[in-house]
C-alpha cells in the first residue's frame, strides 16, 4: 500500500497513491459517513487546472486527486521521487471501489451519462459484482441544473442510502459538481469521467500496451 501525500503538478496537488490505498481510504470515509471528494486527473485534467485559477483552487480542494495518466504520474515519480509502479486509472479505480463495495456492503449512486447508458452500466456492474447494492442512479440534464434541480437531486442520493457516489459528467464538469455538493452529501464521490462509457460498453479502451505507453490519446485519435 502506497501513499506518499500530496505533490504539486503544474499546481495541481495530486496524490501519489497506488489503486490498494485509494479504495482504502475511500471505503474508510464511506464507512464513517465523511465527505470525501475524489478525482483521477490525466494530463488534460491536471493542464485545466494549470490554466484556470478557479479550477485549480477547487481541485486542491479534493481529498484525494488520483494520478490517471501515465505522464502524470512519471510527473509524480521524477519531480518528487513518488516510486509509482502503475498509475490510478479512473475506470479501473470504480471497479475496485464498486468490488470494495459490495464486499463490505456499501451502498452506491450512479449520477451521469444517460437512462440508455444507465441502464448498461448497471447490468454491467451487477454481472461484475452481484452483491452490489445500487442504491440509485439519476442521468444528466446536460445543462445547467437551477437551484431547485439541484436541491431535488441532492435529497434523492441522500434518500437513496448510498455511501458513495459515482460521478460521470466529463472534465471539469464532474469536478466542479463533487466540489461544490461533497460536503453536502457527507460521502465519498468519485469523478470518473469515461468510466460510465467503458464499463457500459459504449465506448472501447485502449489496448494494455497503448495504456502503459501512455498512448492512450492516440487511440482515442
Amino acid at each position: 500500500m502506497i501513499d506518499h501525500g500530496k505533490h504539486n503538478v503544474l499546481g495541481v496537488l495530486v496524490d501519489a497513491v497506488d489503486y490498494e490505498r485509494a479504495v482504502d481510504r475511500i471505503a474508510s470515509a464511506a464507512h464513517e459517513k465523511q465527505p470525501l471528494g475524489v478525482t483521477a486527473l490525466a494530463v488534460h485534467g491536471v493542464m485545466t487546472g494549470a490554466t484556470d485559477d478557479s479550477h485549480r483552487h477547487r481541485l486542491n480542494q479534493f481529498g484525494l486527486v488520483v494520478p490517471d495518466g501515465q505522464p502524470v504520474r512519471w510527473a509524480l515519480n521524477r519531480l518528487h521521487g513518488a516510486g509509482l509502479n502503475d498509475r490510478v486509472y479512473g475506470p479501473t479505480l470504480m471497479l475496485k471501489t464498486c468490488e470494495r463495495a459490495a464486499d463490505d456492503g456499501i451502498p452506491i449512486f450512479l449520477f451521469g451519462a444517460d437512462q440508455v447508458m444507465l441502464d448498461r452500466l448497471q447490468a454491467s456492474l451487477l454481472d461484475r459484482f452481484p452483491s452490489l447494492k445500487i442504491a440509485g442512479a439519476r442521468p444528466s440534464k446536460f445543462r445547467k441544473i437551477n437551484a431547485e434541480e439541484k436541491s431535488e437531486m441532492l435529497a434523492e442520493i441522500k434518500a437513496s442510502g448510498a455511501r458513495i457516489t459515482f460521478v460521470g459528467l466529463g472534465c471539469p464538469r464532474q469536478e466542479v459538481f463533487v466540489y461544490e455538493n461533497v460536503d453536502e452529501l457527507s460521502m465519498p464521490m468519485l469523478a470518473v469521467g469515461a468510466a460510465f462509457a467503458f464499463h457500459a460498453g459504449v465506448l472501447d479502451q485502449a489496448p494494455p500496451w497503448m495504456q502503459r505507453n501512455g498512448l492512450e490519446w492516440l487511440y482515442r485519435f
